[in-house]
């Protein structure tokens, strides 16, 4: 069953839905499944301006005849960081394209607001840089990351500080400085799942930062589990297709406001071209997700059952990734294959393989990258839409390159 989104207005009722029936003084939305809001948040206004396609806006500054006013809405957007009211200013403040991608996303995670960076490194960046001027620099963080997101807490490079911690070490970890914990689940490239309402519960005070990327809100939602911070690499799933790149962090507006100050100052923006098609990318995602799990889901059972695979890793709450650690040689395995494209990077409607230990988890140190669980035999397949068949008969063919084949 579909998650539900549900507006701000209080509750459904009949007087909301004889409104829309044109009978009714109240205007109350009632709750839409995930993969209406996919189709339609962010596009509300289309029918009124007399369009369809979202429009693209290219422009990276606006004319204004009124100086006074433009003075005063930086001015606002400088101390607080709230969107400015009116028509756009300067591309750097933001963008009508990008902003519909954003409303969108908020409404598909269910938090008030998101805000779209370059690449999800970007995105984190603003995070620990938002944290950092409050004098909060210290991070709490679960291995294993996404292995930039790994070094980019390890080699300090914000002036962060960074304690790494099993999930029960969480609470006992935190200090005085302590600005985020940061978790991610399921895990990159294990597939390791954490209860995030228990590690949510033992952050206290402190922002609960979740990585979704490789669940997306399809199949978890970190902020209804308590999660104050929602970060994606859009670049993956969201977009879907393997030709944008982009990051996310979905939050409340307080937070958002500091993050917009940051991308403002940093010039870590989004193009408005990206933001078009990752707006096109939430339309299809519920029905991406659920298709390439679906072809994950019956490879991880055959991987499974196959003897030339030592382990297969497979989340339970589902999805298109899969990890498998191989008997014979891996990297045989990424030069057998065919159909599947030997590449970083996931989530694309085309299936991904790669070696975490050469490529997404290289610059982790090694004993760092074995103790959570990162192998030297271990390969992570983001799995598309391929036949299932056709999947398999290449995946069979490359295992049979292996030494262990």
């Amino acid at each position: 069953m579909d998650s539900v989104v549900y507006d701000t207005a209080d509750a459904y009722d009949a007087d909301a839905r004889d409104d829309r029936r044109g009978t009714g003084a109240a205007s109350v939305a009632r709750p839409r499944a995930l993969a209406t809001e996919a189709v339609h948040a962010g596009r509300e206004d289309l029918a009124a301006l007399g369009l369809h396609a979202a429009p693209i806006d290219l422009s990276t500054t606006y004319p204004s005849y009124d100086s006074r006013g433009e003075a005063a809405r930086i001015d606002a957007f400088a101390a607080e960081g709230a969107e400015p009211e009116g028509p756009p200013v300067y591309g750097r403040l933001g963008n009508p394209t990008v902003a519909r991608f954003e409303t969108a996303l908020a409404r598909l995670e269910g938090t008030e607001s998101a805000v779209a960076f370059a690449s999800g490194m970007a995105a984190l960046s603003a995070v620990l840089l938002v944290r950092n001027a409050m004098g909060l620099r210290h991070v709490v963080a679960v291995r294993p990351l996404y292995g930039c997101s790994d070094h980019l807490l390890t080699a300090g490079l914000l002036g962060s500080e960074v304690t790494w911690v099993d999930p029960a070490g969480i609470a006992d970890a935190l200090r005085p400085d302590t600005g985020l914990v940061m978790v991610e689940s399921p895990a990159n490239p294990t597939l390791a799942e954490l209860d995030l309402r228990a590690v949510a519960h033992a952050c206290g005070s402190v922002p609960l930062l979740a990585d979704n990327t490789f669940a997306t809100p399809v199949l978890q939602r970190p902020v209804e589990q308590g999660a104050r911070l929602v970060l994606h690499s859009a670049t993956k799933y969201l977009g879907g297709h393997g030709d944008v790149m982009a990051g996310v962090v979905a939050c409340d507006e307080e937070f958002a406001r500091g993050l917009r100050q940051v991308r403002f100052a940093t010039g870590g923006v989004l193009h408005p071209l990206a933001g078009y098609l990752l707006l096109r990318g939430l339309s299809t995602l519920p029905v991406r997700v659920r298709a390439a799990s679906s072809n994950a889901a019956e490879l991880a059972h055959r991987l499974a059952d196959d003897p030339r695979v030592a382990r297969v890793h497979y989340p339970r709450i589902g999805g298109a990734m899969i990890a498998f650690e191989v008997h014979g040689d891996p990297h045989d395995v990424i030069a057998g294959v065919r159909l599947i494209t030997p590449a970083v990077s996931l989530g694309s409607v085309d299936s991904l393989i790669q070696h975490p230990a050469s490529i997404s988890h290289r610059i982790v140190p090694t004993e760092d990258r074995h103790d959570a669980g990162v192998s030297d035999r271990l390969l992570r397949l983001s799995v598309g839409l391929e036949d299932i068949d056709d999947l398999w008969s290449d995946l069979d063919g490359a295992l049979g390159f292996t030494s262990g084949g």
